[in-house]
């Protein structure tokens, strides 16, 4: 009869411990609360697809796991389901108390108190999600805990089991990891066809078989040593109280033996095996030359790395402790490093004899005197096998807005849990309403409140669900967040009550007017929207200008009006280029004026021609040069200075019309002394021969002297001009 007949009866468990180095599959019996190893598998990996406990070839290490299943399934037979144990350099760990309430007079089962477990894991994990919610970082999975403390009724108690009280608490250490160090392990399980029965954390898994309840009074440290990270966990007062994990292990050893000796991998990995139970090692280098050197020698030369990792190890049970602890266990195969024991000892300042290495002697309860499993390096997967039944940490697979997410089963998962295993902020879901305004109108605060946001649209399997809708696995939800409300918007005319009007007549026609509205001062219309923490001043028009205003009749262009502009030798001077007549009831009036119901107002704006460039030229640029004469007794004013005008560049006359944006220039020529001729050009004489024979010709004198035509004058000069 098969080893799988005669275990028909009870239960069989699977479980794989993948290590950096190599991965270890056993076969548990479990008869209750006993458990029994029925068959051991080892297979190391052909390349370094593992780093620091992190998959990086899930084809390479599927292909270890493939051969350990089959090599134990042509013993018991077909295995579809494994129990893991998970490690990584991420790793997190919350601790929260929650409590429950309990049914009067009712007896706590084992079903209550791991609904209460599980219930403060799920508040470890939302509160890992909330610290997490603005970071880009990689999701994060729980991979186990333990329960730190029992509380009935505020009371410390060893075990809730049939107690009875009123509330119930659990204090619990949860530990979570990376989404890609749990994905990744599963991807290797599911290239198997193996699907993962339960998960757990490795220092956990250790802490279950080797630190028995009635030891965790004392503060002990365990500390699980592999190939890529030394995964430590620590008890005291009857519970684990912390976890950690250095990415420090092994390997160190290895790498070291490499660059010591010139060694390639595999034969660094084969001298360090040997070193703590032989005399002499023999290796062949790189370069094919080979030797034999006493191990005490080859461990001299990579002592200093041995303490490179003993401090590393040590400073983090002082970091997680605060303290060095009573006690420290090394497991795994990196425990064997020689002299490891002796140097963490001494950095944490405690005897030698209370670091020790524990292997199958210390856990003979489970695998009895197994050939196989002596060593430290096993102590791990066994406690792999017993958190399965004794921690069931089994996840439920969904998909949210096409996401996968694997959530710990809590019995009675809900929609809500899954929204929080996929990293969203419930609250958040909600539209928020939009932010509130406040004004003052008149003198008065008013809040003007924002919309309300909208609810989420909350699907599951293609029908409307609410946040405590159950969960099943397989089940597919879709969340689309609600959208927030708008802020808060208002115009002026959101805020009158009823809307007055003023009542006037305005060139002879009847108007009806609305109010002013002043936004912060500022006239505005009453569709004007209103700035947060605006002051609003609403009333009827109070002056004739703003009347005008309002009525239509005169718009800001029109009252600032842009007036002429033109220049004079460099001198710029302007002109308005409208005038406006207004009148209230038949009297003038200006802008500033009251207004009063039934008031006849008169309203006329005209345009201003632009005057000639002699009204513009100022006297002090004219050149007024001139003598004065007496031209047969007339007086006769003689200029004795030329003046030109140009405007934009070209010669104009006095009479021409200034034009808008004109440059003017007004230039005299040197003053000349003028001749009797001159005096003809400003009086009425013909120098015509009168008709007369007596006549013989004219007489010149200027002051009684014979003169000519070109006889200088001077001012005061009389001249006579008469025909003989």
């Amino acid at each position: 009869m098969s080893a799988h007949t005669e275990t028909a009866k009870s239960e069989l468990i699977f479980s794989l411990d993948i290590g950096t180095r190599s991965v270890v599959g056993l076969i548990v019996e479990a008869i209750g609360e006993q458990y029994r190893v029925l068959d051991c598998a080892i297979r190391e990996h052909d390349e370094r697809s593992m780093l620091d406990g992190q998959i990086h070839d899930i084809v390479a290490v599927a292909k270890v796991i493939q051969q350990i299943k089959e090599e134990l399934e042509q013993k018991y037979g077909p295995l579809h389901q494994v129990a893991v144990a998970a490690a990584g350099r991420s790793l997190r760990t919350r601790r929260v108390r929650t409590d429950m309430p309990l049914a009067r007079h009712a007896f706590i089962n084992r079903e209550d108190v791991l609904t209460l477990e599980f219930a403060a894991v799920q508040e470890a994990q939302a509160e890992l999600a909330q610290e997490l919610k603005d970071q880009d970082v990689t999701r994060y999975y729980c991979v186990g805990y333990s329960v730190v403390n029992y509380h009935l009724d505020g009371e410390l108690i060893g075990s809730l089991i049939d107690q009875r009280g009123d509330t119930a608490s659990a204090d619990v250490i949860a530990t979570f990891l990376p989404r890609v160090v749990v994905d990744s392990l599963i991807a290797a399980l599911k290239r198997c066809d193996l699907e993962m029965q339960a998960l757990t954390l490795e220092p956990i898994a250790a802490i279950n078989v080797l630190i028995p309840v009635t030891m965790r009074r004392l503060n002990i440290a365990l500390v699980d040593i592999g190939a890529g990270t030394s995964d430590v966990a620590l008890t005291e007062e009857g519970a684990i109280t912390a976890y950690g994990m250095v990415p420090v292990a092994g390997d160190e050893i290895t790498d070291a033996l490499m660059n010591a000796y010139l060694l390639d991998f595999p034969m660094a990995e084969e001298v360090k095996r040997v070193l703590s139970t032989h005399e002499t090692v023999t290796f062949t280098d790189i370069l094919g030359v080979e030797q034999t050197l006493p191990c005490a020698e080859v461990i001299a030369a990579i002592e200093s790395d041995i303490h490179l990792l003993a401090e590393k190890i040590a400073f983090k049970i002082l970091e997680l402790n605060g303290k060095a602890p009573q006690a420290v266990m090394l497991i795994g195969g990196g425990s064997l490093t020689p002299g490891l024991t002796t140097k963490v000892a001494q950095v944490l300042n405690i005897p030698a004899a209370r670091v020790a290495v524990r292997g199958g002697d210390a856990i003979k309860q489970y695998v009895g005197d197994h050939p196989l499993l002596g060593g430290p390096e096993f102590v791990t997967p066994v406690g792999i096998a017993v958190a399965a039944r004794r921690h069931p940490l089994r996840y439920v697979t969904v998909t949210v807005n096409d996401m996968p997410i694997r959530i710990f089963d809590l019995r009675k998962m809900t929609l809500g849990d899954a929204l929080i295993g996929a990293g969203m902020d419930i609250r958040r879901l909600y539209g928020r309403p939009g932010l509130a305004m406040t004004v003052t109108i008149n003198g008065r605060m008013k809040m003007i409140p924002g919309k309300h946001g909208k609810p989420p649209v909350i699907e599951k399997n293609g029908q409307a669900s609410s946040l405590d809708a159950p969960l099943e696995d397989g089940d597919t939800i879709v969340v689309v967040a609600g959208e927030n409300g708008t802020d808060a918007q208002a115009t002026a005319k959101d805020l009158l009550d009823q809307l007055d009007t003023l009542e006037i007549r305005c060139n002879e026609r009847p108007l009806s007017l609305g109010p002013v509205i002043l936004i912060n001062g500022e006239p505005q219309s009453l569709d004007a929207e209103l700035p947060d923490r605006s002051e609003v001043e609403i009333r009827l028009p109070r002056t004739v200008g703003e009347a005008l205003q309002i009525a239509g009749v005169v718009d800001s262009s029109e009252q600032e009006t842009t007036p002429y502009q033109f220049s004079v030798n460099g001198h710029t001077y302007t002109l308005p280029s409208r005038t406006v007549t207004l009148e209230v009831n038949g009297k003038p009036a200006t802008p500033s004026d009251s207004i009063r119901q039934g008031d006849e107002l008169t309203y006329r704006l005209e345009e201003v021609s632009l005057p000639p460039i002699r009204e513009v030229i100022p006297l002090e640029e004219w050149v007024q040069e001139s003598i004065t004469v007496h031209f047969n007794g007339e007086r006769v004013v003689i200029p004795v200075a030329q003046v030109t005008i140009t405007m934009d560049g070209r010669t104009v006359q006095d009479v021409d019309l200034v034009e808008d944006g004109a440059v003017i220039t007004v230039k005299s020529a040197p003053a000349t002394i003028p001749v009797f001729s001159d005096v003809f050009r400003y009086v009425d004489f013909s120098l015509e021969k009168p008709d007369r024979e007596s006549i013989s010709g004219f007489v010149m004198l200027v002051n009684g002297e014979v003169a000519s035509f070109q006889t200088e004058l001077k001012s005061g000069d009389k001249l006579e001009l008469y025909w003989e």
